[in-house]
């Protein structure tokens, strides 16, 4: 039994979020870094592509998969995601046991302010190792009763506007406290091979219909080629013209499902000069074509996961 079981604290907040739900898989709340999230029905191993966000579960769960990584985040594990990272993600949920949660963007300036405020606290500031791009991470309970607090802010648009982002604030503050920390720290320590790495794919996010190339990207965050290759590889699993290929064709996937763009013009506007490439590659990537993709998004309504 999971301590969400029979815990009034999580069944009161799941009832608020399903207040806030529109069936959808993600639906804005009143306050503007956070979106509720939901489920009711099991969806199979996809690919997905998160912007840096923090994932808490209130109920179900999921299951991601990141080259030979598998991990799991429901109500006892919350996903730390500090870079846009394509990854497969499965779903566990049904409509007795839909899955409730909320997503929140990880703000940099706010890291920032908060760093300066602990300031040189042994306690807190600790070295990143290893990959940091992704992490499932404990959820305590100084975040729940934060997020406790945070829905019963959403109550009214004052409380939402005001004390909102300062609940926001505090459960990004217990998580740099906590065994995330050093994942958010490395975030914006310029020192770290991981903050290199983080801004190669900011360039990547501004700039992905460029023609960009790695001795262009290794240059910009002053690496050699051959360490710039295994840093990335460290952080995202993955090499750095691979994840182009993967963050064009999810950019792709979402302007045809949500502004209705046609496949051949959403290959340009990311950057391909062949539609004809543009279509394999899509297939080979998601398993259906990009009519076949976007038929199928808007039944599940899965595509806005990645929005």
């Amino acid at each position: 039994m999971t301590r969400a079981q029979n815990n009034p604290v999580f069944t009161k907040i799941i009832t608020q979020a399903l207040s806030y739900t529109t069936q959808h898989w993600v639906t804005p709340s009143p306050i503007a870094q956070v979106k509720i999230l939901y489920a009711d029905q099991p969806h199979p191993r996809v690919p997905v592509m998160y912007d840096p966000t923090i994932v808490i579960l209130f109920q179900g769960k999921k299951i991601g998969y990141v080259g030979d990584t598998v991990f799991q985040y429901d109500a006892e594990n919350y996903l730390l995601m500090t870079v846009p990272l394509p990854f497969e993600c499965e779903t566990v949920a049904s409509a007795e046991h839909p899955l409730v949660g909320i997503s929140i963007r990880i703000d940099p300036q706010v890291l920032q302010a908060l760093l300066l405020d602990i300031g040189d606290d042994d306690s807190v500031i600790r070295p990143c190792s290893g990959s940091c791009g992704v992490n499932s991470v404990p959820f305590t309970e100084e975040m729940l009763c934060a997020v406790e607090r945070l829905f019963d802010a959403m109550k009214t648009p004052r409380d939402a506007r005001v004390l909102g982002p300062m609940i926001v604030k505090e459960i990004t503050y217990h998580i740099l406290c906590g065994e995330g920390g050093a994942a958010l720290q490395a975030l914006v320590n310029r020192h770290t091979h991981f903050s290199q790495i983080a801004k190669a794919l900011r360039r990547i996010e501004n700039h992905y219909a460029d023609s960009l190339n790695v001795e262009q990207l290794a240059a910009e965050v002053n690496m050699s080629v051959s360490a710039f290759h295994h840093n990335f590889k460290a952080v995202t699993n993955t090499s750095p013209l691979q994840y182009l290929k993967s963050y064009r064709l999810h950019k792709a996937r979402l302007m045809m499902l949500n502004d209705g763009v046609r496949a051949g013009a959403a290959a340009v506007r990311v950057g391909y000069e062949s539609v004809s490439q543009f279509s394999r590659e899509f297939k080979r990537y998601f398993g259906a074509t990009p009519g076949d993709e976007v038929a199928r998004l808007k039944v599940t309504n899965m595509a806005v996961e990645e929005s």
